[in-house]
Formats: structure tokens, C-alpha cells, sequence
């Protein structure tokens, strides 16, 4: 999951003497959200397109005052670019290597794709998230009181933080599930939601809805 295994390089990267009409109207064909812009072949800042779109003319370098220094090693995880995406409402972010040369790029699409593979995705099962007070918490127990009742863990993260309190999202195989929420209960854990995706759960709904009908008439 390193990010030099998913980079493209089809984006060029801009000069400081290049066009903002030129840049402008390449972003609009690729459909990113930034410009990235070079000066003696460093990388030196994205600019958004939506800038870009009140902008006058003129020369790239004019505006380097509003350059957003926004940027990934090749090294680093796929899950370090999901903050920058949100922090800089983008939908790709500029890799660089350590003497910050512009290698390529990562769009969230190419993020989502592989994300998509997980089995926390990928797999029928059900979701829960649970509640449990800071001073109680332990994945070990967790996985423990999953495993314990013949379940398998997916996939999980922890959704919300407090000082008082956990709150723990994570995606489960779908056998013994009341047996699991009894367990989690008698720990001292609460079930705050769960939803149950899978296609033996919705045969079992439609014939539960068939039987209430039935019994309507």
C-alpha cells in the first residue's frame, strides 16, 4: 500500500512562465480539482481550478502567493492521502520524492479502487458500531468476544473519540450475530447501530414481510 505503487504520471506539472489559460483549460480536460507548478524542477505548490477560473491572465508564477503547499512522498502509506484530500478538498494530490521532484499523482479514485478490495468493503456480513467507555477499552476484548462466538472480524476502525468513550465501527461475518450483541452487553459494551448486509438476512426479510401480509388478510 505505499503510494510509488499507484502513481500516475499522465498530469503534467506546470512552470512558473507557463499560462493560466493554458493550465486552466488542461485541469478542465483531465477534471481535477489543482494545478501543480514546478520552479527549477522542485515542486513548489497546487493552485485550485476553481481559482483559477478568476483569475485574469497572465504567467503561473504571478500567483504564487496563493499556492497551496499540498503534497505526498512516494514512500508514504495510501491512507495518508485521505486527510490531505479532505483538508485541501481536492480529488488528486501531487507525489514527490525526497528532494520534493514531482513524480506523478494519486487521484481518489485510484484510492477508492483499492480500498474497494478490502474485505471490510468487499465482504457480505454485518456492520456494528459499538460504544464502551475510555477507560475499558481493548481490541483484545473486542476481537475476543467476536471470535469467541464464531465470528470473524473484516475489517474495523474507530469512528469517534472522547474523553469518556470509544465508539468502534468494524464489519463482521454474519453467523451468530444475537449471541455476539448478547456477549457485547453482558461486557459492558453498547450496540449503538448495526446493519446486517447480507443476502441470506434479506431472504429471511422478505419472508418475514410475505407472513405479515398473510397475516393481514
Amino acid at each position: 500500500m505505499f503510494i510509488k505503487d499507484y502513481i500516475s504520471k499522465d498530469y503534467p506539472i506546470f512552470g512558473y512562465h507557463d499560462s493560466i489559460e493554458e493550465a486552466r483549460e488542461i485541469a478542465k480536460d483531465f477534471g481535477y480539482t489543482h494545478i501543480f507548478i514546478k520552479r527549477k524542477g522542485v515542486y513548489a505548490g497546487a493552485l485550485s481550478v476553481s481559482f483559477l477560473e478568476d483569475v485574469a491572465e497572465g504567467n503561473l508564477g504571478n500567483l504564487e502567493i496563493h499556492f497551496e503547499r499540498f503534497a505526498i512522498l512516494a514512500d508514504a502509506n495510501l491512507l495518508d492521502t485521505v486527510r490531505l484530500f479532505h483538508i485541501f478538498n481536492s480529488n488528486i494530490v501531487p507525489v514527490i520524492g525526497t528532494t520534493e521532484k514531482y513524480l506523478g499523482y494519486i487521484s481518489t479514485d485510484d484510492v477508492f479502487c483499492e480500498f474497494s478490495k478490502f474485505p471490510l468493503f468487499s465482504e457480505n456480513g454485518a456492520v456494528l458500531t459499538i460504544q464502551t467507555p475510555t477507560k475499558n477499552y481493548s481490541f483484545t476484548e473486542i476481537a475476543n468476544i467476536v471470535e469467541s462466538n464464531n465470528g470473524k472480524i473484516y475489517g474495523c476502525y474507530i469512528n469517534q473519540v472522547n474523553d469518556d468513550n470509544y465508539w468502534i465501527t468494524f464489519k463482521i461475518s454474519s453467523q451468530n450475530l444475537s449471541s455476539i450483541d448478547e456477549t457485547f452487553e453482558r461486557y459492558g459494551y453498547s450496540v449503538v447501530h448495526k446493519h446486517y448486509d447480507d443476502s441470506k438476512d434479506e431472504l429471511m426479510k422478505d419472508r418475514f414481510g410475505f407472513f405479515q401480509k398473510y397475516l393481514e388478510f
